[in-house]
């Protein structure tokens, strides 16, 4: 049986790949496979086919019940939220990612849609995880970590702000003038800068 192999120490040739689409019958092989390292693990909660090495779209979930995906594809996805998540793949690391809340998949073993939505009602923590944890297996498959959803928080400008007797260093090429602020406005109309 294949492990899960651990991307902070060893070489996972498939983490970043797009895999290879597969028939519905060998994708129920594999996530049979799949489920019984979950089961044996009893850490986790997905797992998609290229985390144990195996180049095959197949990942399972198991958040309210079990769930195999085979060759998923996005219908739709709405409503982006940030989520703290992890990875089997990334012990130990956790990163806020930026998801979305509800999803419409197809898989290749259902003629018809699934939905996920992390909306309010019964076991609404649940469903959300659900929510995500579909879409983080279906990242693997097209060799995509939660790194590349992380959401990086952007740095905010504080504006200081200034009183109008205040004294302001104006500057625009070699000159240099000191001014209360409410005079420094013609200044700065004309093209000088603030210092």
């Amino acid at each position: 049986m294949n492990k899960v192999i651990n991307c902070l120490v060893n070489h996972n040739e498939y983490i970043n790949s797009k895999l290879r689409e597969v028939s519905v019958e060998e994708g129920l092989v594999i996530a049979e496979e799949l489920f019984q390292i979950l089961d044996k693990r009893g850490d986790g909660i997905g797992l998609a086919a290229n985390q144990v090495g195996i180049d095959a779209q197949v990942a399972v979930v198991n958040v309210i019940k079990p769930l195999v995906l085979i060759n998923p594809k996005y219908i739709s996805k709405q409503n982006e939220i940030g989520y703290g998540e992890g990875c089997l793949s990334f012990p130990g690391h956790a990163i806020r990612t930026k998801r979305y809340q509800d999803i419409i998949i197809s898989t290749e073993q259902s003629e018809s849609n699934w939905y996920f939505s992390g909306v309010d009602g019964d076991d609404k923590e649940k469903r959300l995880l659900e929510t995500v944890c579909v879409q983080h297996e279906m990242d693997h498959l097209m060799g995509k970590t939660m790194h590349d959803r992380e959401m990086k928080l952007e740095p905010t400008k504080v504006e200081k702000k200034i009183g109008r007797n205040q004294l302001v260093t104006i500057k625009k090429g070699d000159a240099v003038k000191v001014l209360k602020y409410k005079k420094a406005q013609n200044f700065l109309n004309q093209g000088w800068e603030i210092r």
